[in-house]
């Protein structure tokens, strides 16, 4: 397997689709968020990417749950276990591509992972707890289990904050052997790297062309649906903060500032996961996301030779 990784904005997914439209391969999402249907604009599916020169790279692992569910690293294991045998069954070549860092490293290291109940009693004894104090106790589970379960984007939010403690207080409690078997996968990993600068300002334009292109009014819609608007927050990012600005608890102008702010945190967040995945013993080629698409394609089929044989 091929693993095409890096932070939002770096052309991780227009590499891996030009690789496998030369190769006959198949993309495997690697994103917690665009598993989601009907949220496409804010979660930057891009499906125009899977068409490449005319040849149209299939992709799994989007599109697959409702609005509104809570999708979690042990259904994405399980999704893309299910996914990967079937395109390996087909002969073909599986890549897969993404920036949800724990849904990545589960997949590569086989994590042993567990459905986790509601816990309605620690719910109950968690609810009059502000955003800090929830991240503290999430903290110190965290350095108890010795987990790396989560990171920051699972406190920017009370509900996130208080399902990530409920995660981790459920694996302290429970013994992991007991968790579903799944056995890592060997994948080369190719990481692309973006500049600072450069992948802010792609951030900001990619923010103003995606409200423009309608982000707004696909919030509208999911609303409309009836989808609660802390259900829509919990997602976070885009669909934290304009969500709040089309229930009236924010300007437009603070909206785009704000969320502007967390993207670009946000993408900081992922390269700091990334270089603990190296840290972790994952050997990452980092690549040039300023190359020619031409020589990047070349770059990591010239990796993959080197590694596993011929493509």
């Amino acid at each position: 397997m091929v693993t095409i990784l890096g932070p939002t904005a770096s052309g991780k997914t227009a590499l891996a689709a030009a690789f496998a439209a030369r190769f006959g391969g198949e993309i495997l999402s690697a994103d917690s968020r665009q598993v989601y249907r009907r949220m496409d604009i804010g979660t930057g599916k891009d499906l125009a990417d899977y068409d490449v020169g005319g040849i149209c790279v299939p992709y799994h692992l989007i599109d697959i749950v409702e609005p509104g569910t809570k999708y979690n690293v042990f259904e994405y294991q399980r999704d893309f276990a299910a996914a990967y045998a079937d395109v390996v069954s087909r002969g073909g070549l599986p890549v897969m591509c993404g920036g949800t860092g724990l849904y990545i490293e589960a997949v590569l290291k086989g994590y042993r992972l567990m459905p986790v109940p509601e816990n309605k009693d620690l719910r109950s004894s968690l609810e009059c707890k502000t955003l800090p104090e929830l991240t503290e106790i999430l903290t110190k589970l965290k350095v108890e289990n010795g987990s790396v379960m989560h990171n920051k984007t699972d406190v920017d939010t009370v509900k996130r904050a208080v399902r990530a403690i409920e995660i981790e207080t459920y694996y302290k409690e429970h013994d992991r052997a007991e968790g579903q078997g799944f056995t890592g996968i060997n994948s080369i990993i190719i990481g692309v790297d973006i500049g600072r600068d450069e992948r802010r300002r792609r951030i900001s334009a990619r923010l103003r062309q995606r409200l423009a292109d309608g982000m707004v009014d696909e919030i509208k819609g999911l609303l409309a649906e009836g989808i609660a608007p802390e259900d829509l927050t919990y997602y976070g990012l885009e669909y934290k903060f304009v969500t709040e600005y089309v229930i009236g608890r924010m300007s437009y102008d603070d909206m785009f500032r704000l969320l502007e702010i967390a993207i670009h945190q946000f993408a900081k967040r992922q390269m700091t996961w990334f270089r603990g995945m190296e840290r972790r013993g994952f050997k990452i080629h980092w690549i040039d996301a300023m190359l020619p698409m031409e020589e990047k394609v070349k770059f990591v089929y010239d990796v993959y030779v080197k590694e596993n044989g011929k493509v």
